[in-house]
């Protein structure tokens, strides 16, 4: 055995020493030696109710014991119909059928193919170009990763990916095209609309598929939301050219943005609405597609009913119990409720550290989807040097401290731009809040006296 090999998992960075956790509890995470972790990040916006649900765990391990698994083009099983039409009374009237995955990557390239197929299947086999948005995620397969705009993940690679084609994401903020948004609402003239228009025709409409796009973007911009009206644009190009329109709530679902659904924020109808994380609050790998009946009424008519796609651990009957558990759980706790009211709180005591804080540009997002910025010049909004990692060493100091958030970077131009995720378990509660609030102040402190100590960056507010 070559190397110095101490164990023999293939760990995600190998430089890297990882915590070794032994159970978790509500939302906190406890290592072998004792420390005591809070998951202010719910771990990748996915452990949405916390940890040690015994319920969930029950629901687990009676479906294990009744059925394990089944391969979904010989048999189904009762859970998969219960979870499929609690999921699809949540989503619009006209997105009726609900298909299942393991992960959000798999969703979208499910969603990506399906679009094809549509097309193909109705007389448009030319349809085949997706339009994706760059500082965006969709996954780590090759469609999903051709389709997203983490030009970081992208760069290994990019010679095997699909050519796609990119639009910018809206992010007034730092407005890509260098407008006001002022200006833009006045004269209802978004440049970042305007621009996937111009994308579609010179790529020629014929040849375009779909575009996909979060409803807020999350871990690429850090809980960046679009123009009131963006997405009712998208709706009216999408329908005058036929092209299918996928939003991917892989991580704005099932309440995360204090909404069933985030697009539900914006007033339109998707085609294809992808789903993933807090479906089954992380306690089983679970995703899908909730799909627009006409879709699937082509599906039926052109193609015999059949998707020309399949998982071996699509609609696996231990994860979709583990997402009915979850769902129940959700409705019955009346957790959207709490994400509001958690939401609103949490928003206030990051303002509020935005006036305490210099290094802190603006506080965004949805519900229990929320983000800050970083900058050297708080108000300015002057960027850390990417060499500097600003926002992974402020978590490794929150980490130190006993608590985990979302760390990010890229989120000007891929490279620039430092934001930190703040998406605790959505039954937070406002005691949690005031925890999470102080570490993280502490965590931002130190980073501070940290950087006069280096004596490279001047901090200035």
């Amino acid at each position: 055995m070559g190397g110095l090999i101490e164990d023999y998992v293939f760990h995600r960075d190998f430089s890297k020493t990882y915590p070794i956790i032994t159970h978790g509890k509500g939302i906190y995470l406890y290592d072998k030696n004792g420390k005591k972790y809070m998951d202010a990040c719910s771990g990748a916006v996915a452990a949405n109710l916390g940890h040690g649900v015994e319920e969930i765990a029950e629901a687990i391990a009676f479906q294990a014991k009744q059925a394990a698994f089944v391969h979904t083009m010989r048999f189904e099983t009762e859970v998969l119909f219960q979870l499929a039409e609690k999921i699809a009374l949540l989503a619009p009237d006209t997105l009726n059928k609900v298909y299942f995955t393991s992960g959000g990557s798999e969703a979208n390239e499910s969603a990506i193919k399906l679009a094809r197929q549509f097309h193909k299947d109705a007389g448009r086999p030319e349809k085949h170009i997706v339009i994706g948005r760059w500082q965006s995620y969709h996954g780590n397969t090759f469609g999903s990763l051709s389709a997203g705009g983490d030009i970081k993940r992208r760069q290994t690679y990019t010679p095997s990916l699909i050519n796609f084609n990119h639009v910018y994401s809206p992010n007034c903020k730092r407005c890509p095209y260098q407008r006001e948004k002022e200006d833009c609402d006045h004269k209802q003239n978004w440049s970042c609309v305007r621009d996937i228009e111009s994308v579609i025709n010179e790529i020629g409409p014929e040849n375009v598929s779909a575009f996909i796009a979060e409803p807020i973007v999350g871990s690429q911009l850090g809980a960046v939301s679009p123009p009131e009206d963006y997405f009712k644009e998208i709706r009216k190009i999408c329908d005058y050219y036929n092209i299918v329109l996928i939003v991917d709530e892989v991580m704005t679902g099932f309440g995360r943005t204090g909404k069933d659904f985030g697009i539900q924020h914006f007033g339109i109808v998707p085609d294809i609405i992808t789903f993933g994380k807090g479906v089954s609050a992380g306690y089983a790998p679970l995703a899908g597609m909730i799909v627009h009946d006409r879709i699937v009424d082509s599906l039926i008519e052109n193609s015999k009913g059949k998707f020309v796609h399949g998982y071996t651990y699509s609609g696996h009957p231990v994860s979709v119990a583990a997402g009915l558990s979850v769902l129940t759980i959700y409705e019955r706790d009346r957790i959207v409720n709490n994400v509001q009211l958690a939401g609103d709180y949490l928003k206030q005591q990051l303002f509020a550290l935005k006036y305490r804080c210099p290094i802190i540009y603006d506080v965004r997002g949805e519900g229990l989807l929320l983000g800050i910025e970083l900058a050297i010049d708080g108000e300015k909004g002057t960027p850390f040097p990417e060499n500097l990692h600003a926002s992974e060493r402020i978590n490794s100091i929150a980490m130190e401290l006993g608590a985990v958030f979302y760390p990010g970077s890229g989120s000007i131009n891929g490279y620039l731009g430092d934001h930190i995720l703040i998406t605790p378990p959505l039954n937070v509660t406002t005691g949690e809040i005031d925890e999470m609030i102080r570490v993280l102040e502490s965590s931002l402190n130190i980073f501070i006296e940290e950087l006069k100590e280096e004596e490279a960056y001047e901090i200035t507010k």
